[in-house]
């Protein structure tokens, strides 16, 4: 079977050793020593804003929007992952979708004061497949309507945007560190935030709002990772070169064996150093896409639609809106295996079969 993505397996015996050094300390768990030197040298590898690790990508976005958006309207992106929609949702706030670029698939900014009213608190935007917003022009609207901005950046890291890291960007970026990305802690995810009181904030919300064992600062959950993620995060960290040359290597491939008169690929922002976090192709009609996906079913292949459906369409949402880019792209996008260890007769296959259905 040739799956959509592999997690990057390291080896045991230095995972064991980062686990073994959490049971010497007889600390598992409340921001113990290997979380603390993750951190760092998550910091120094990106040479980024100061990372706040936390259990999951989802968490981090909750708490920005719970202390960002205060109930109010989220101007977003129907294109990304459900997770950013259901934060918004989950959050009580109201998301007010904004429809999307067909080149670089982020949310299109030519848009976004068009939908701006007197209820907006906050732009949601994902840098789709670790490809950056047009943040000049987003940040440049937030300033000018007094509104924060929070990136969903899970797809990001290693990403570097006009000479630095994509996550020093907003009012908060978040990453996930789940086990399909490209870094990951096996479960987990992170905050970026350059200032320094906002930080504060987030990181006694994500400890339960605790100041201290006996007061606290305010409301607060728990967002907090275990020294065993963090053994994983430090196990794979020294890795990442390597992980990012074998994923570009397939990428390259893709490029020059798939037939791009019969198929688009994303078109990565101008400035941007990229991570090869995924490899979307687009083809004409959602009938093709099909036919696709049921000749790589009969080859044991497995891509996925991904995103699918226009998060516009959720059936849960309120006063649903066309959104006509994204909802097209939704149906007739989907994202080629693309993970360490994928070997070149299995991209054959799979760049064979594109051009032959195709």
């Amino acid at each position: 079977m040739i799956p959509v993505t592999k997690s990057f397996i390291p080896p045991i015996e230095e995972y064991t050793a980062q686990v073994n050094r959490a049971f010497k300390n007889e600390w598992l768990t409340n921001r113990g020593a290997l979380v603390v030197e993750l951190e760092s040298k998550i910091e120094k590898y990106l040479d980024s804003n100061k990372p706040l690790i936390c259990n999951n990508g989802t968490i981090p976005i909750q708490i920005a929007l719970k202390l960002l958006a205060k109930e109010g309207e989220v101007i977003t992106t129907p294109f990304s992952y459900v997770a950013t929609t259901s934060s918004i949702l989950w959050e009580n706030c109201t998301p007010v979708f904004v429809d999307i670029d067909p080149d670089y698939l982020s949310i299109d900014e030519s848009k976004i004061e068009g939908a701006i009213g007197p209820k907006t608190k906050a732009i949601l935007a994902t840098h789709v497949f670790g490809n950056p917003c047009n943040i000049e022009v987003i940040e440049k609207i937030a300033k000018k309507h007094n509104l924060s901005v929070i990136y969903d950046a899970a797809h990001c890291f290693g990403v570097n945007y006009m000479g630095q890291s994509v996550f020093n960007y907003g009012d908060v970026s978040t990453c996930s560190f789940h086990a399909t990305k490209i870094f990951h802690t096996g479960e987990g995810g992170a905050f970026f935030c350059k200032d320094e009181e906002l930080r504060h904030q987030l990181f006694y919300s994500h400890n339960f709002g605790h100041d201290g064992p006996l007061a606290f600062h305010g409301v607060g959950i728990n967002g907090k990772i275990s020294e065993l993620q963090a053994a994983m995060g430090l196990t794979v960290l020294p890795y990442m070169d390597k992980i990012l040359a074998e994923r570009k290597a397939i990428v390259e491939y893709y490029l020059q064996e798939l037939n791009l008169a019969k198929c688009k690929v994303l078109k990565i922002r101008e400035g941007t150093k990229w991570n090869y976090s995924y490899f979307p192709i687009i083809v004409e009609t959602e009938e093709q896409l099909l036919q696709l996906l049921e000749k790589f079913k009969e080859l044991d292949i497995f891509p996925r639609r991904y995103f699918y459906p226009s998060l516009n369409r959720l059936f849960y949402i309120k006063d649903q809106q066309e959104m006509p880019i994204a909802e097209k792209i939704s149906k007739t996008i989907i994202c080629l295996p693309l993970y360490v260890g994928l070997g070149k007769e299995d991209q054959k296959i799979i760049v064979n079969t594109i051009n032959q259905i195709l």
